[in-house]
């Protein structure tokens, strides 16, 4: 039985999808649905992903939207209405999932809580020596030492937030402070992100649209966030970094001065 839909936003990068589906080749929980939500990748891609979900041990939803641009929030939004479970976890198409990444959002679920993991960065060179097979076969965990030594000497960081700990009075003592959401990383009851509408659509370029603004509006209607640090890992794929617009943070200033929690341009439109 389906229990968790994996979100992950995807464009164009066929190479770090691979990586994606041989970490979640190693879940421990294996219960889940992946759902690609496709800002408008090309022929070659939307090919390629129908190849990659033939062969896939675990059911694959690809949903597509026409290339206007970066169209993040309104491609997540149908991701969230095509799911088919009641618990959503949310990834980006740059990072490759811990063995037990699923797992762990997915037995810490509670209904107004919304949860979220951390990352590591991984450098240009870590990156280049990663493969579909060294993944499948356990590649981080059998080199954390070399890790751990790129984040001391080479480019990597946030390297300790690596560390998987598994003790719950460490784990709760580690994340006894309050953490921001992280737009790559963190899950959420689909009732709960109903209550404010999902995205909102208008933000049309990188970051706050999809973790600040979130945050924000659930905050508002009394839901509350939960870290998972060291506890839901991920490992971010380097890439250059696109643009953040300005645009954004104007609009989420006057989004937060509305103090309005339900998005009118979210999931269902205003007439």
């Amino acid at each position: 039985m389906i229990k968790a839909s994996l979100i992950i936003s995807f464009y164009n990068n066929i190479a770090f999808l691979k990586f994606i589906i041989a970490g979640l080749e190693r879940q421990t929980f294996k219960d889940f649905e992946i759902i690609i939500a496709d800002d408008g990748s090309n022929q070659e891609s939307i090919d390629r992903i129908e190849q990659i979900s033939s062969r896939a041990t675990f059911p694959i939803k690809h949903i597509w939207q026409e290339d206007k641009n970066f169209r993040k929030n309104k491609i997540l939004n149908k991701a969230v209405q095509c799911s088919s479970t009641d618990y959503l976890i949310f990834i980006d198409g740059d990072c490759v999932p811990h063995p037990h990444f699923i797992q762990e959002h997915f037995q810490n679920r509670k209904e107004g809580v919304c949860f979220t993991g951390r990352r590591v960065n991984l450098s240009p060179k870590f990156t280049s020596l990663l493969s579909e097979s060294n993944i499948r076969n356990g590649y981080f965990e059998n080199h954390n030492l070399s890790l751990i030594t790129d984040g001391l000497f080479g480019k990597s960081y946030d390297v300790e937030k690596g560390f998987y700990i598994t003790w719950p009075g460490i784990r709760k003592y580690l994340n006894r402070k309050k953490r921001g959401i992280l737009g790559s990383n963190f899950s959420i009851y689909k009732s709960d992100i109903l209550k404010i509408n999902g995205f909102d659509e208008r933000y049309e370029g990188p970051s706050v649209g999809e973790d600040s603004d979130i945050q924000y509006r659930l905050e508002l209607i009394g839901i509350k966030i939960e870290s998972l640090k060291y506890i839901a890992i991920q490992y971010h794929l380097y890439h250059n970094y696109q643009e953040r617009p300005q645009e954004n943070l104007d609009l989420f200033a006057q989004i937060k001065s509305s103090g309005i929690s339900y998005t009118p341009y979210g999931i269902n439109k205003k007439k």
